[in-house]
Parts: C-alpha cells; sequence; structure tokens
C-alpha cells in the first residue's frame, strides 16, 4: 500500500494563497481525477496517487476512515477530502500536519452507464424524441454538487423501458442547455428540427426541456408551427432521474404516448398533474405556466383547462376545443423572432427611464406587466406615448396571472389606451413576449405586426376565461 505522511503541513501553509491550486475538469494536468479538489487537500491526494472512486484509508489523530474517495463541488474549502464510508454516509477529513493518505485499491470510472435499450416492436407509431437539455436530461455534477445536463435522448429511452411498448422512438440530441441559456435563436432551431422530423413522417415529436422556460418555448412553438398535424409534447422534470423522487419517467411516459396516439396536433406541455405518481396532465403550449419553483406539479393551465391528462396508461380528453390530428394537414414553418423585445414588469415607484432605455436600444416592442385590469402609474405616461409616437409596439398583460385585462374599467386604463397600448386579453405575459417577437420577426409592416398581436393564433386567447 502506498502513502504518504505530510509533517511540513501547517496552519500557515493551509492559509497561504499559493497553496490554493484550482483542479480544472479536463485539463491535461489532471483529467476529471480529482475534480473539485485543490489546494492542501489536492496535493496530498495527487503525492498519495489516487484518485476520485479509489478506495482509500485516511488516518488522522489515531483515527482511521476508509472508504471511497468522492469528488466535490468546486465551491467547496480546499482543506477536507470526502469519502463514502461503507455505511453509504458521505464524511469529509480535515487534512492536517499528520493525514496520512493511502491507497487501498483502484475505484470503478465515475460514469452514467445505461442499460442496453429494449428491442422494439414493430408496427408501433413513430415518435422522435429530441433532446434540448433540462433536468430531465441531466444527473448530479459532482463540479458543483448540482445537476448538470448529461443524458441523452437515447439514454432516456434506455432508463424508460416502457417506451418500447407505446412506440418505434427515434432519438437525437438538438443540443443539451439548461432552458435558461435558450434564446429566440434556440426556438427557431427547434421549429426547424420539428418540422424537419414531421415532414419525415414520424406521428408526434417530444421535446426534452428544463421547466424553468419551457413555457416561452412551448409559446414560440405554437406560433411558428403553423397547421400542425400531429402533437409536439414538451417535456420536462423537475428532478433528475437518478433521484427516487425524479418526475422524469412518468412524465415522459405521458409524452410519447400523446404524441404516438392523442387525438390532437397543438403543442403541449406534459407535466404531472398532482405530487404523486397518478397523472399527467397536458397544457396547450400558450396558456401553460410554472407556478412552483420545485413542486412536481408546478405547471398548471391558466385560465382554462388543461386538454387531457393521461391515467392508468389512458388519455382522457378534458375538452372539445383542440385542433384535430390530420396526417395530410400541411405544416408551414414561421421561424423568425424578433430579440428587440423587451417584457417589463411595473411596480410602485418605477423609474421611467426604464422604458426610455429600450427606446434608446432600438427595441422595437414593449409588454408592460401591468397591475390588476391592466395599469401603469402615471408618471410612465410621457415615456410610453414617446415610445409609440417611435414606432414601438407598446401591449399591457396582468400581473395576476389569471383573469383578463380590461382596459376601460379606470381612467388610466383608459387613457393608455388612447395612447395607443394594445390591451391583450387573457394572454399570459410569458407568452404575450414570445407573441410579439414573433409577430415583430414574420410582419412585412408594424401594422401586420400588430393585427398578427391581436388575433388568436393559436389559442393564446380565450373567449372565457375560467378559474382554474
Amino acid at each position: 500500500m502506498e502513502g504518504t505522511l505530510h509533517p511540513k503541513i501547517g496552519e500557515t501553509q493551509l492559509k497561504s494563497k499559493e497553496a490554493h491550486v484550482v483542479v480544472t475538469l479536463g485539463g491535461d494536468d489532471d483529467p476529471l481525477s480529482l475534480p473539485g479538489y485543490k489546494g492542501v487537500a489536492l496535493k496530498v491526494l495527487k503525492e498519495s496517487g489516487v484518485q476520485a472512486g479509489d478506495l482509500i484509508r485516511i488516518s488522522k489523530d489515531g483515527t482511521v476512515y476508509e472508504g471511497v474517495l468522492m469528488p466535490r463541488s468546486e465551491y467547496g474549502d480546499d482543506r477536507h477530502i470526502v469519502i463514502k464510508l461503507k455505511s453509504g454516509y458521505n464524511i469529509g477529513v480535515r487534512v492536517t500536519a499528520d493525514t496520512l493518505v493511502e491507497k487501498v485499491g483502484a475505484g470503478a470510472e465515475i460514469a452514467f452507464k445505461p442499460p442496453p435499450p429494449p428491442k422494439q416492436k414493430p408496427n408501433l407509431p413513430r415518435v422522435s424524441i429530441v433532446s434540448t437539455g433540462g433536468t430531465i436530461a441531466s444527473r448530479v455534477d459532482y463540479r458543483t454538487g448540482a445537476v448538470r445536463p448529461a443524458i441523452s435522448a437515447g439514454d432516456l429511452y434506455s432508463i424508460v423501458p416502457e417506451l418500447s411498448d407505446i412506440a418505434v422512438i427515434e432519438t437525437e440530441v438538438l443540443f443539451n442547455l439548461f432552458s435558461e441559456d435558450l434564446t429566440p435563436s434556440h426556438w427557431a432551431r427547434i421549429a426547424e428540427k420539428v418540422a424537419e422530423r414531421i415532414r419525415e413522417g414520424v406521428d408526434g415529436v417530444v421535446l426534452t426541456h428544463g421547466t424553468d422556460t419551457m413555457a416561452y418555448t412551448a409559446a414560440a412553438l405554437s406560433f411558428a408551427l403553423q397547421g400542425l398535424p400531429v402533437p409536439v409534447v414538451l417535456v420536462g422534470a423537475q428532478r433528475s432521474e437518478d433521484r427516487p423522487s425524479s418526475d422524469a419517467a412518468l412524465n415522459l411516459i405521458g409524452a410519447v404516448s400523446a404524441a404516438a396516439e392523442a387525438p390532437f396536433a397543438e403543442v403541449v406541455v406534459a407535466m404531472h398533474e398532482t405530487v404523486s405518481d397518478v397523472s399527467v396532465a397536458f397544457h396547450r403550449g400558450t396558456k401553460v405556466r410554472k407556478c412552483h419553483t420545485s413542486r412536481r406539479d408546478a405547471f398548471k393551465s391558466v385560465n382554462v383547462k388543461p386538454i387531457a391528462r393521461l391515467v392508468d396508461g389512458e388519455l382522457v380528453m378534458l375538452t372539445e376545443d383542440y385542433r384535430r390530428r390530420d396526417r395530410n394537414r400541411e405544416l408551414t414553418l414561421k421561424p423568425n423572432f424578433d430579440p428587440k423585445v423587451a417584457l417589463v414588469k411595473f411596480y410602485p415607484g418605477m423609474n421611467p427611464d426604464i422604458i426610455d432605455f429600450y427606446v434608446e436600444e432600438g427595441y422595437r416592442g414593449i409588454v408592460l406587466e401591468g397591475t390588476g385590469l391592466g395599469h401603469v402609474g402615471r408618471s410612465c405616461f410621457p415615456s410610453i406615448k414617446k415610445a409609440i409616437k417611435r414606432g414601438l409596439i407598446v401591449a399591457m398583460a396582468s400581473q395576476c396571472i389569471w383573469g383578463r385585462v380590461n382596459m376601460n374599467v379606470y381612467t388610466n386604463g383608459r387613457d393608455l389606451l388612447a395612447m395607443g397600448v394594445i390591451p391583450l386579453e387573457d394572454m399570459l405575459a410569458e407568452t404575450a413576449l414570445v407573441k410579439l417577437m414573433w409577430a415583430l420577426g414574420e410582419a412585412d409592416s408594424l401594422e401586420e405586426a400588430k393585427t398578427l398581436l391581436k388575433t388568436n393564433i393559436a389559442g393564446e386567447i380565450a373567449a372565457r376565461s375560467i378559474y382554474t
């Protein structure tokens, strides 16, 4: 057995900036062998010839600890070594002058190795799973202690073998990003990929996606994919699939089931309907919002019912208001989005310079997220007038989530209407932002963009709002 005693390591060296050496993941010097370790702890481990995953023995102050050397978060300190004991618990051992580290045995590579995919059955619907990233395509990241995009769509299929009874699955990775890193240009690429797969004859498309901005992407695809012949289902997870409480498997089963056999041909979001593993709800892409940071039933349909739910393997329709599946319908792709649109949430005491900033920066549209029925303080009126005079489209959505804008009730609302602010009925603010980007990207004139914004394109404006 190898061992290294470090009698010269004292508190002075532990606090030394020179001892604070950061490991770069994937670097030539130490490629992934000791992720997250730095400073004195890194020095001790390297001199002992160990790497993450090895079985090691640590002797210190007459006490011996034995376990598997674990990676660490890169934001941890430089004085502790973390091992997993035989009991399954992790402990941190502080490195001191008399710390001895010995390698007991080499460990297996720390990696996710999915089982081989099950054999697919013939004569089933064809479903394309396109991975864009997110928690549903994530595993624990020992670099930060958080989760990171790391699993391909093929991996997801391998770990949910039930999918082989539902459809013939075709998987690919478009990109692997957290949803907060997606931009309107990514929405366009996703729309183009979906159109490509539909034109190749698949019976439905599933998009794995991070939940934080899933509603934005769902709205974008609802406008960009005109005349859908088959379902397009966005699916995510609140908890990564390597956690016992993960919602990934049921959500993915629900998404593939809908893509394969649902009677509707719309963009929908498929997520847990309740906190239990009972059912999956399918929400229209323009009327859905993430309403909780972490609950498995975080997604809710706003002002309308969900289109359907999957319970006990059976798809139950909850409304008759949906576009029917029709494989002969011709898809029209309209994937252009103008990113020069801002969503501005009004708050008491808001400085109108915020609006002026967007005008001076050459923005073409502003969605105001006003209070109640659609109001902002009168101090903002001159800046709003200026924006409209300069050719910006200024529209109004409500902060209230449920309900609809009505700017005819109070004086401030009527004055805003007189300026040319466009009321957006019961449209969600996030959907309104995306729609204005799309309208400005697709229209040939400002007036055409205004007409598109006010026209119900993909169910974003409900004739009657219900409190769900």
